[in-house]
């Protein structure tokens, strides 16, 4: 009997250390996609902003209009299309939005200084990092937070578009501040999210593909709090 005991414990055990050793290979694949698809739109972004001819053609012509609606559509059929695709494909259309969201933001190399933009990417770094590592380790469940996170995102989506209009420095005060705070929230709450993925036991090539959706998730994540705190805290060009 206690042997029996004894051998039932040791497989749990076994299968408990069999999940945290794939979850966090599983994790670190995720936030490795996520720093990779940074780095690209990063150098991206740096390369158009340096380029008169390319900062003329993209914001100077009807094509910035694509430069910035595009990324919208891939995101949405990278959603709609993901188990359907296959990894090549869910790669390229990944890849694909980071250079596209790159050239969009070349655009705050013209508006903000060098300076600031390194400052507010780190501080945006070190808050994302510890916001990440709390929804990861935390026993809080956090998916109360969903409907409250998603009702705060389409506000600030539908407060950004009557800017467009208005122009107004109060209201994109009043967007950035809200802004930060509802992708803070989302960072943790997508963290725990992506990690609830891996725990439900998805076959491997479902999670190879479910990885490049977290990377995503927490890549738009990552993007508009350093663009909020961007707003708040980067300084602009004379």
């Amino acid at each position: 009997m206690a042997l029996n005991t004894q051998r039932r414990y040791t497989a749990r055990t076994a299968t408990i250390e069999a999940v945290d050793e794939g979850l966090r290979a599983y994790m670190l694949r995720v936030y490795n996609y996520m720093a990779s698809a940074l780095l690209l739109t990063g150098i991206t972004a740096m390369v158009v902003a340096q380029s008169p001819v390319l900062t003329q053609v993209i914001f100077g012509t009807p094509l910035k209009w694509v430069v910035m609606l595009a990324p919208i559509g891939l995101v949405l059929l990278f959603s709609a299309r993901l188990h359907t695709l296959s990894f090549g494909a869910a790669q390229a259309i990944y890849w694909g939005f980071a250079a596209l969201m790159g050239m969009s933001l070349a655009s705050i190399f013209l508006v903000f200084t060098g300076e600031s933009i390194a400052r507010v990417f780190f501080v945006t770094a070190a808050a994302f990092g510890g916001l990440s590592l709390y929804g990861y380790t935390t026993k809080k469940d956090l998916s109360g937070w969903g409907s409250f996170l998603i009702m705060g995102l389409i506000g600030i989506v539908l407060a950004s578009l009557v800017n467009l209009f208005l122009a107004s420095s109060a209201l994109q005060f009043a967007v950035s501040v809200i802004g930060v705070l509802v992708f803070a929230g989302l960072t943790a709450y997508d963290t725990q999210q992506i990690k609830e993925v891996y725990v439900e036991s998805y076959g491997e090539a479902t999670l190879a593909k479910l990885s490049l959706m977290g990377a995503l998730r927490l890549y738009l994540d990552f993007i508009n709090l350093f663009v909020m705190l961007l707003h708040l805290f980067g300084s602009n060009r004379q």
